[in-house]
């Protein structure tokens, strides 16, 4: 990662795992929508992690000298941000010292820039404002609620911005079913149930946000501070 990095087109937000998961089909899958978003300037905004899924399609997009921002609770550091030497030598149980780590540094320029922050809520702010758009990858507790809570944020009205679930080697089978069934029992209208968009390949995901028209149907609130 250089200081000349150029300007991104677009940043999107990806969620994902700070796991690789048990099939080297989502590590493959995150390292090509990297290389993809890379390849058409788009920058990313994520958790933070160099561990995972998260550390795949960072490191991919980073290498090819494309914006990335990492955004990390300090908390966090210390499980989810591991040095490259670390994650060679991860068997070894080599730990990082991030006591005197604050605010925005390069933990490791390789992932991009990172900025440490207090809590969870407030990264999720920083992506979100930063954010053009959202891909969600494989994951656990942590990528669903950070996909759902986008989602909700857009059904209120909070943003129009594209969301796609990213559904490698079928992994969200069960989620999309759950979705299909909540809209069919009347808890999810139709038309919000295109504010989430699915895809099934790293292509078709940006394909997804590059076309995607903001669904009739959301809450108009006012969210401003009056």
């Amino acid at each position: 990662m250089t200081n000349t990095t150029p300007t991104p087109t677009k940043t999107i937000c990806v969620f994902c795992g700070s796991s690789f998961g048990n099939s080297p089909e989502f590590s493959k899958g995150a390292e090509q929508l990297g290389k993809l978003m890379a390849k058409k300037n788009y920058g990313l905004v994520y958790g933070g992690g160099t561990t995972g899924l998260m550390g795949s399609i960072a490191k991919s997009i980073a290498s090819e000298n494309i914006y990335v921002h990492g955004i990390i609770p300090n908390a966090l550091v210390s499980k989810e941000r591991k040095s490259q030497v670390e994650i060679d030598l991860i068997n070894n149980e080599i730990k990082e010292n991030v006591d005197n780590h604050k605010g925005e540094t390069p933990l490791d320029d390789s992932y991009g820039k990172s900025t440490i922050v207090p809590d969870m809520h407030t990264r999720k702010r920083m992506m979100g404002q930063e954010a053009n758009a959202f891909i969600a990858l494989p994951g656990g507790f942590g990528t669903l609620e950070e996909l759902f809570e986008i989602t909700t944020w857009s059904q209120l009205g909070i943003h129009e911005k594209p969301i796609v679930l990213l559904n490698l080697n079928g992994f969200y089978d069960d989620l999309i079913s759950f979705i299909n069934k909540a809209i069919s029992n009347g808890f999810i209208s139709e038309n919000n149930g295109k504010i989430l968009q699915i895809a099934s390949t790293p292509e078709e995901a940006l394909e997804k946000i590059e076309s995607y028209v903001t669904p009739v149907g959301r809450f108009n609130l006012n969210w401003s501070n009056q």
